[in-house]
């Protein structure tokens, strides 16, 4: 485990690849889990547009704004000070020009102290990420299953299972790679298709998302691994403890100890000293 107080960077990064060693990523959107992941040693951490989904109650990720992903970002930030924090640019944050990408880009980087921001799509967003990286903000890519694009891959499902479809996304993969992207998420690809995508890096960390061991290192969703997302459990996170059942329970437990008077108990408030009581009861007459 790494020491919490070390601030993770970029090259920290690298070296890590350099040694075989795996890197951990979590999604992450508030002050009290950041706290968490750092001291667990997480050494990346994403505030990812899915908090549309898991912090807004949203049916997709479409509806965030820059201002909802800017706020959140910098609980994060304050909460895990030393992690390397990725800002996700939400819809239509970056794909009108480059010139929306940059200035976008720039907010996480500048409000919310972010070290690198993540975008959606292959070789039509390869000039959006140049134009990013050329304004010396490290820029990560993601492709297969891309959340913003889900209607027009229909629905969230494997991507990549024919041969002619792998092939688009190990272009795409080489393209924003030469476009400047420091790293690569593919989610939910076959396994021997990321194993091919990182083999034929160069220059270039592969994160897998549901999409098998041999990447470079691995991202979950926090709420998926927790059981904190009720609406669905995808077949990619594995549940790693049922915090959700827990805090169920705990709140069955209060609101029955208060409709039966047993919360609060003594010891759960604070008295007054009869000397004082009785002086007060005089002042009120």
């Amino acid at each position: 485990m790494i020491d919490a107080k070390v601030k993770i960077t970029l090259p920290y990064l690298f070296e890590k690849v350099q040694r075989g060693e795996p890197i951990t990523w979590l999604t992450c959107y508030d002050f009290p889990t950041a706290c968490l992941q750092e001291q667990a040693g997480i050494e990346m951490i994403l505030v990812g547009d899915s908090l549309g989904m898991t912090m807004l109650g949203y049916d997709s990720t479409l509806p965030v704004k820059m201002d909802d992903m800017i706020r959140h970002a910098c609980a994060v930030r304050k909460g895990a000070p030393n992690v390397f924090l990725v800002g996700d640019m939400p819809y239509m944050s970056y794909q009108p020009s480059n010139e929306i990408a940059v200035l976008n880009a720039g907010r996480f980087m500048a409000e919310a102290g972010c070290d690198a921001i993540k975008l959606e799509g292959g070789v039509a967003m390869a000039p959006r990420v140049r134009a990013i990286t050329d304004a010396g903000i490290p820029t990560i890519g993601h492709l297969g299953l891309t959340p913003q694009s889900v209607a027009a891959l229909g629905g969230f499902k494997l991507q990549g299972k024919s041969a002619a479809l792998a092939k688009t996304i190990a272009d795409d993969a080489k393209a924003i790679e030469k476009a400047g992207a420091f790293a690569i998420l593919l989610e939910l690809v076959p396994d021997r298709l990321c194993k091919i995508i990182m083999e034929r890096a160069e220059n270039c960390i592969i994160m897998g998302l549901g999409s098998g061991p041999h990447a470079h290192g691995q991202l979950l969703i926090y709420h998926d691994m927790f059981g904190l997302y009720p609406k669905f459990k995808p077949k990619m996170a594995k549940m790693f403890g049922n915090a959700g059942e827990v805090i169920l329970n705990g709140l069955k437990s209060y609101h029955d100890e208060v409709k039966a008077k047993a919360f609060p108990a003594r010891e759960n408030w604070f008295g007054m000293q009869d000397t004082e009581f009785d002086a007060l009861k005089k002042l009120l007459g």
